[in-house]
Order: C-alpha cells, then sequence, then structure tokens
C-alpha cells in the first residue's frame, strides 16, 4: 500500500487532472486505499490525459475543462483535493501565452473561489515544479533559492501555485504544495516530448528506433511515479499538521545523473537494446534550457518521513515493461483521447 488505509476509508476525494500521468496514478492509489474518488479532466489531445490510464481504476471520469465546467458539485464536501492539472508543455506556454495563463492561473482562481464555498475545510495538495527556479545558481536547489522562470510556462505554474499559498495564509486552508523534478513510469505520455524528453525515449526504445539526447552532460534527477504518488498521499494525510500546512516542498528523486549517462541506463534497463546519437539543442529551445537540475528535498523528508523506494535502474525497467503490451493505447493520443 502507497497510504494509510485508515484515514483514506471512505473519503471524497477530487483529483483534478485525473486522467493524466500522476493524476490517474494517484486515482488508483486512491480507490485502492478506499477513497471515493472523482478524477476531472479537459482530455487535451495534447495534453497527458489518456482514457486508458483510468481502466481498472474503479472511480468516475468527468470529462470537464477547469476554465468553464460546473465545478460546484464536484466540489461539494470533498475532504481532499490533489490538484494535477496544467498545461505542461514549455514550447507550448511560448507558443501561446494567453492560453498558458488561462490553465495555469485564472482557472486556478475560479476552483479556489468554488472550493471557498463548496468545501471550505478540504485539504489541498497542488502539484507544482522545479520550473520556477530557472537555471540554477547553485546545486543541489533547495526552497529558499530565487524565483526565475525561464519561460511562458514557469509563469503561469509560478502563479498558480501563489494563488493556492494565499488560501493557507489569509483562510488557513491546509495547503501543501510539491514542486517536481522529472517524473516518469507507468502512464506517462510518451507519444512525444511534451511531458518529458523520457517519455520519447522510451518511445524510441520500444519501437528498436535510436532516440535523441539533446546536450548530454546536463544533470537531472528523476522520480518514479510510485515515489511521487506516495509522497502526495502523505502529504495529504499530514496536511493539518504545523510544518507542513501552508508549507512549499521540493521533491526530487534518485540520485542526479548526467543525461548521457541516463541514456545509457534506458539502454541497459531495455536488455542493452538500443541506441541513441546527440546534438545541440535546437534553436527555439536553447533560450529556456535550465542546465544542470537536482533538488535538494531534505525539508520534505524530515517534515513527513517520506524516502524514495524505487531505484532509477529498477524504475526504468518497470517502466519499459509496463509499455511493451500497451503501445497502441500510448502512441496514437488522437484516437485514444477522443474515444
Amino acid at each position: 500500500m502507497l497510504g494509510d488505509p485508515g484515514f483514506w476509508k471512505r473519503k471524497r476525494v477530487l483529483v483534478t487532472g485525473g486522467a493524466g500521468f500522476l493524476g490517474s496514478n494517484l486515482c488508483h492509489a486512491l480507490a485502492a486505499l478506499g477513497a471515493r474518488v472523482t478524477a476531472l479532466d479537459a482530455m487535451q489531445p495534447e495534453g497527458g490525459a489518456n482514457p486508458a490510464n483510468l481502466e481498472g481504476a474503479g472511480v468516475m471520469l468527468v470529462r470537464g475543462d477547469l476554465r468553464d465546467t460546473e465545478l460546484h458539485s464536484l466540489c461539494d464536501r470533498i475532504d481532499v483535493l490533489f490538484n494535477m492539472a496544467a498545461q505542461t508543455s514549455h514550447m507550448g506556454g511560448q507558443k501561446d501565452p494567453v492560453s498558458d495563463i488561462a490553465i495555469n492561473a485564472v482557472a486556478q482562481v475560479r476552483l479556489i473561489q468554488v472550493m471557498r464555498t463548496a468545501a471550505p475545510q478540504a485539504a489541498v495538495l497542488h502539484a507544482s515544479t522545479r520550473q520556477f527556479y530557472g537555471r540554477p545558481i547553485s546545486l543541489p536547489v533547495n526552497e529558499l533559492h530565487p524565483v526565475n522562470p525561464p519561460d511562458a510556462n514557469g509563469v503561469s505554474k509560478w502563479a498558480g501555485e501563489q494563488y493556492w499559498m494565499l488560501e493557507n495564509r489569509v483562510l488557513h486552508r491546509p495547503v501543501v504544495s510539491l514542486r517536481l523534478t522529472n517524473c516518469y513510469g507507468p502512464r506517462l505520455r510518451i507519444a512525444d516530448a511534451r511531458q518529458t524528453f523520457l517519455g520519447i525515449w522510451m518511445r524510441k526504445l520500444l519501437e528498436n528506433e535510436p532516440f535523441e539526447v539533446w546536450g548530454g552532460e546536463q544533470l537531472r534527477d528523476l522520480a518514479y511515479v510510485d515515489d511521487v504518488t506516495r509522497a502526495f498521499l502523505m502529504a495529504a494525510e499530514q496536511a493539518s499538521k504545523p510544518g507542513v500546512s501552508g508549507e512549499v516542498f521540493n521533491l526530487g528523486g534518485s540520485p542526479p545523473i548526467s543525461l548521457r549517462d541516463l541514456a545509457g541506463a534506458i539502454i541497459a534497463a531495455n536488455g542493452g537494446k538500443g541506441g541513441f546519437t546527440t546534438r545541440e539543442f535546437p534553436a527555439d529551445r536553447a533560450p529556456i534550457d535550465i542546465g544542470s537540475y537536482h533538488a535538494d528535498d531534505s525539508a520534505f523528508r524530515s517534515a513527513t518521513g517520506w524516502a524514495t523506494q524505487v531505484s532509477l535502474a529498477e524504475g526504468l525497467r518497470l517502466s519499459l515493461d509496463w509499455y511493451r503490451d500497451r503501445m497502441s493505447d500510448y502512441v496514437d493520443l488522437d484516437q485514444a483521447v477522443k474515444a
């Protein structure tokens, strides 16, 4: 079990972005723990949502967009909100910043206003991002690092997070925000690189094609989805606790590794089959590349007792094995989302 069944039994839970990568993994875990779960998702073809992600979960999926869906009935008397919905594409935010901020900030304010009347006591767990920090001044990065978003998507996500933190400071709602690093594992979007570069790497390996590594020396810490799911559940279970409520925490993962070495590790996890080429960053991506990053997440570990349990080698192997018989559900996303 990833969480405490005694805490979650019959809890009313709403997961926004519930058909996406992180949201759907939470839905599966929550339902297994006995919670009564509703997943809300706009099912945008360019996002991470996929109906296959919720197969066997036993949760109710509501197709709707935070920008215009009737939210009061969905939020009414819930105990916990896992707020995972977001526009996550860096280039998408650069190309259409108006839509980006409408999803990541304005829609968050709309949800906050509804929650004030529909579920004033509910705990909120907000999925945030390391992206705010921009190019790190020093490594590892802790929560005191200056905020310097490298792109429009980082600005909109920063705004969305801060509106939620205001709810804690002004109205004392138990809110916890987890700033995530590169997360990977089952149910990740692998059709392309819109969620993370690891998605397209895995697809190429499983299709017996070489993948591209941009740069290669940048460091990253990667978090396997079961560890991330457990972090959100533990944060929710302790959301009213002093030192947890009202806090923003970095969430890291495995020890930092260069992208070049990571490419070798994922090939090893594929039984040694596959290859890659290296290239410079494309001209449109280079200005928003942050270089090396890895998180100092000691504050979250100390506050909650959380620790990673899945090694990078095991996580990569588990991820590839999970997709081998599911490729048709995760490659042709236009058809899957419309189904």
